[in-house]
């Protein structure tokens, strides 16, 4: 079985540094962005199997983001994306904006690799 591609799109090195281990150690292939803009080109490229993206970001926001990776065509428009914030009130609107899914910061593990591998079955 090939090894799933997760793209982490946060400017929270952090944050990212920290998601990235423990992805690799659950047998993720992990790229990073640390901005919107590196995000959209990072999905061109490498065609990930899913998205973690953060919502306040530089140059791009998420929310920015998430609405072009839906208007770049078929490769960036149907991979799933999960949004990971601070910013509990807004829960709905992500599913809006087409993203499969939502974790709050901090996430606990068991909840975030389950939402992981539940988005990572709806794109097959």
């Amino acid at each position: 079985m090939d090894k799933k591609k997760i793209l982490i799109i946060d400017d929270d090195v952090d944050m990212v540094e920290v998601i990235g281990i423990r992805l690799e150690a659950s047998g993720y292939d992990v790229i990073t962005a640390t901005d919107g803009l590196k995000g959209i080109e990072m999905a061109k490229r490498e065609n990930p199997d899913l998205i973690l993206l953060d919502i306040k970001m530089p140059n791009m926001d998420g929310h920015t983001m998430l609405r072009n990776l839906k208007k770049y065509g078929e490769k960036t428009r149907s991979i799933p994306v999960i949004i990971m914030t601070g910013m509990r009130e807004l829960e709905d609107l992500f599913y809006l904006e087409g993203a499969v899914d939502y974790i709050p910061k901090p996430f606990d593990d068991k909840e975030f690799f389950s939402k992981i591998e539940a988005a990572l079955k709806q794109k097959g």
